[in-house]
């Protein structure tokens, strides 16, 4: 009698998830000894949340998860990746997880100039620039899922990692680049196209965040009028460059305040608001609880987390 056939696609997702799960024992982002690449894993569903999304690709491995920005709902799971072209700032929600079952999901940051290389060796018809779409969701391929699966593996060969993992990512960046999403990396990445401006408009802003902005410079270093700015970066983020600004300021005084330990009237002041009474207001709006109270809960979900870890 000859033995029962393997679905090589079935092994492939379950050699994904056993790898996930040793590179993250615990609920919680991870870092990994490769640059650009970590890992997430839940073991509940959770709300909608606000969340920072930087540019870059995520690769369910288990579970789902739901992201929205600006009225349009994206779902990703282990058939479906998620390719963020700018930093955008949705709301994240994740779907699918159990404590046997956790939402395991891998991020890897986007290379510039490894798509600016690709782009040289892989030349197409230019296409209409269809405007800045800062997240979009494509299938996964098999080559696709089995170059994610040969950069997990590498993390456990720290030897071969400095030498094959540029490789691997350099492989990914290009299954992604002749994908479904190409175009639209073509168009993140060719200097002068629309989607391109935008790009640089959020760079401007995320790297002087915290310093008072007038719209008008922001479209002159770019080589937009004022008008197509607000247009075309409203269509990729959702906002206006000023409440783009303003809620980059929460996102961020919130890390410092959960990483560094730092007081809201503290953290407030070094992301640029004068007034910490209106900071903690928009806070409250933003993330629906003041402050204070916020990071005490954080803080005793994280310790409780270690107690019984």
């Amino acid at each position: 009698m000859l033995p029962p056939l393997t679905d090589p696609a079935h092994t492939q997702r379950a050699e994904l998830v056993s790898l996930a799960q040793a590179l993250a024992p615990a609920d919680g982002l991870h870092d990994t000894a490769l640059p650009g690449l970590q890992l997430v894993r839940a073991s509940a569903p959770g709300h909608p949340l606000p969340a920072m999304y930087e540019p870059g690709l995520a690769f369910v491995v288990q579970g789902r998860k739901r992201v929205e920005l600006g009225g349009e709902v994206l779902h990703y799971d282990p058939f479906h990746y998620l390719l963020v072209s700018v930093t955008v700032l949705p709301h994240g929600q994740i779907l699918e997880a159990t404590p046997q079952r956790p939402y395991l999901c891998v991020r890897l940051r986007l290379d510039p100039r490894e798509l600016g290389d690709l782009l040289l060796q892989a030349p197409a018809a230019p296409r209409p620039d269809t405007g800045p779409h800062a997240l979009r969701v494509a299938p996964v391929s098999s080559a696709m899922a089995d170059a994610v699966l040969r950069l997990l593996r590498l993390l456990r060969t720290p030897g071969d990692l400095p030498v094959i993992g540029p490789l691997t990512l350099r492989e990914i960046h290009w299954r992604v680049l002749t994908g479904e999403l190409g175009d639209a990396l073509r168009q993140r990445t060719v200097t002068g196209g629309r989607s391109q401006r935008i790009g640089r408009a959020v760079q401007l802003i995320e790297t002087r965040y915290s310093e008072p902005m007038r719209v008008e410079e922001v479209a002159q270093a770019v080589h937009m009028s004022v008008s197509s700015l607000h247009h075309q970066f409203k269509q990729a983020t959702s906002m206006s460059p000023l409440q783009y600004q303003k809620q980059l300021r929460l996102h961020h005084a919130r890390r410092m305040m959960l990483t560094e330990g730092l007081d809201a009237a503290s953290a407030a002041h070094r992301v640029g608001y004068e007034s910490p009474s209106q900071f903690s207001r928009e806070y409250r709006r933003l993330f629906g609880a003041p402050p204070r109270a916020q990071m005490e809960q954080l803080r005793h979900v994280l310790q409780s987390k270690a107690e019984a870890g």
